[in-house]
């Protein structure tokens, strides 16, 4: 959802301040508006015994940001090497990291097991002879293939490339019991920014009525099943929020069904990332151009290598700009960046203020897969990110990206093949 009434008023207060101390362009984030959101989800789900999230590393990969998620209990949700250690390197270990890669290699293997391990989470049936120590706990990932729908980011689960089929399943859990598994867990994700809580309600109810059947055939209980993220944002006004309260109340009924006629139920885990950071934060960037030819463009000092999603995707992102909103004229413009690209659009025929050079434009709602999906393209380097603290100070929590940056990969030691012929 566009950035709260409450950030907003908090960041305008003190927007000329920050800028002119930090200069444009910048992602900032709201930590109250972050803590607040975590505690709504502690709450919800505080009714199934051993509920816990794991907050999705991919989704805002800066350390700051996991010591607020650390101070409200939750885990960390990884999918490659670098996220494990930057996970570990605020302290996490083992049961707090779920890890869950596909198409892994060895090296990744290797460095889930290391250092106080992790939840590992396998994504296929063929990589079981490849974990070179099968852990007491192994979790495996579920694509129900044609039992299920995807939503549009995630896909058609038959075309999906994540995660084992239904006919897998049953043999995947024996297998790795052979092989020393004592504890398992249960995955799947089938749909990224879902707006619509019943989808969610099923997808327990699916991962509920599998382990059941599981169990029988196998004789093994289950520690936990982790529903995945998924959870969406209204990135729209006009889009209604997910409600997360009916949502959790009927989770948490299923869970309670299911310890009635088992005589206990597993634990739920959550890898929620962009429902919990999405909208607290937003990219402050200022007008520097306007282009009048067949349309009208105005641009802006940072581009889609630090928010790729409008370009990627097609995604609204809100754009307001402080102190004109609601007042003066409003035309028809396309904002844009500099990257040789045409698809380097934030807005496309947005009605928005007059806009003049020198104006700071808020970019809403990048929180959540904005500067963790930046890239290089054209030498362009990616902006810093702040954190707006609950005490109402500003902290920088990661430089801007320098020349120095881009081109410290091209300073290495001489290393010459010579084929022999």
């Amino acid at each position: 959802m566009p950035m709260s009434t409450d950030f907003n008023q908090r960041l305008n207060t003190i927007l000329d301040e920050i800028v002119s101390h930090y200069g444009t362009p910048f992602h900032i984030y709201d930590e109250k508006g972050i803590l607040e959101t975590g505690r709504k989800l502690n709450a919800a789900f505080a009714g199934i015994k051993g509920y816990r999230e794991y907050f999705a590393v991919k989704a805002l990969p800066n350390p700051r940001i996991l010591q607020i998620m650390q101070t409200l209990g939750f885990g960390f949700d990884c999918s490659s090497i670098t996220e494990l250690l930057l996970s570990r390197q605020i302290g996490a270990r083992g049961k707090d990291i779920m890890f869950t890669s596909n198409n892994t290699s060895l090296t990744e293997f290797n460095a889930a097991a290391a250092d106080g391990g992790c939840i590992l989470n396998l994504d296929d049936i063929s990589l079981i002879p490849k974990v070179p120590k099968m852990p007491e706990l192994i979790c495996f990932r579920y694509n129900p293939g044609p039992r299920r729908t995807g939503n549009a980011i995630i896909g058609n689960p038959v075309e999906s490339k994540y995660g084992l089929s239904h006919e897998q399943v049953v043999e995947a859990y024996r297998q790795a019991r052979q092989i020393g598994a004592l504890r398992f867990g249960l995955h799947t994700m089938l749909a990224s920014n879902e707006l619509n809580y019943t989808y969610f309600i099923e997808t327990v109810r699916m991962l509920l009525d599998l382990i059941e059947s599981i169990s029988a055939t196998q004789q093994i209980d289950f520690d936990f099943i982790n529903i995945g993220g998924g959870f969406g944002i209204a990135y729209h006004p006009d889009q209604k929020p997910l409600d997360l309260s009916t949502m959790a109340s009927e989770i948490t009924a299923l869970f309670k069904a299911f310890e009635r006629k088992h005589g206990k139920a597993p634990k739920l885990f959550l890898e929620s990332g962009r429902y919990i950071t999405g909208p607290h934060g937003v990219l402050v960037v200022k007008a520097i151009n306007r282009k009048d030819i067949y349309r009208k463009y105005i641009g802006v000092d940072a581009c889609m290598t630090a928010l790729m999603r409008p370009g990627m995707y097609g995604a609204y992102h809100h754009i307001t700009v402080p102190g004109k909103n609601g007042k003066g004229n409003h035309e028809i413009v396309d904002v844009v960046g500099s990257l040789c690209e045409n698809n380097d659009k934030f807005a496309i025929q947005r009605e928005l203020p007059v806009i003049k050079d020198g104006d700071i434009l808020l970019i809403h709602d990048t929180g959540a897969h904005g500067h963790s999906m930046g890239f290089n393209y054209n030498g362009k380097l990616r902006p810093k990110e702040l954190l707006l603290r609950s005490d109402g100070t500003v902290e920088l929590i990661r430089r801007e990206e320098t020349a120095q940056d881009y081109f410290a990969t091209l300073n290495f030691d001489s290393d010459l093949l010579t084929l022999v012929r």
